[in-house]
């Protein structure tokens, strides 16, 4: 059974940093494209970032040169690091496993979490 379970949202000030993490199981983590994605108030789910088996990665415009995507095969976790957190960035965010290893819809991968919520003030 696969299982995604995300952690390290809250509410920040613009500006400030968060974490997230994404603990795995029940698939072979370390040759799946995994994903993050998030879905603000009254919008679209998008896609946010995504990484291959390389660790090669790749960002939505909106966030490129300030979120990074990384993994720890060993510890079957992704990670989201967000930094100069804007209000346009609150969402719900879900990591999302057994996709297309890049920028996608949500609903090319086979596996989505419940998500965490960021919230970011001005």
């Amino acid at each position: 059974q696969v299982q995604l379970q995300e952690s390290g949202g809250g509410s920040v000030q613009a500006g400030g940093s968060l974490r997230l993490s994404c603990v795995a199981s029940g698939f072979t983590y370390s040759r799946a494209c995994l994903g993050w994605f998030r879905r603000a108030p009254g919008k679209e789910r998008e896609g946010v970032a995504a990484t291959d088996p390389n660790g090669d990665s790749y960002y939505a415009d909106s966030v490129r040169g300030r979120f990074t995507i990384s993994r720890d095969d060993a510890k079957n976790t992704l990670y989201l690091q967000m930094n100069n957190l804007k209000p346009e960035d609150t969402a719900i965010y879900s990591c999302a496993a057994m996709g297309p290893c890049y920028i996608s819809p949500s609903y090319l991968y086979h596996y989505l979490g419940q998500g965490t919520q960021v919230t970011v003030s001005s």
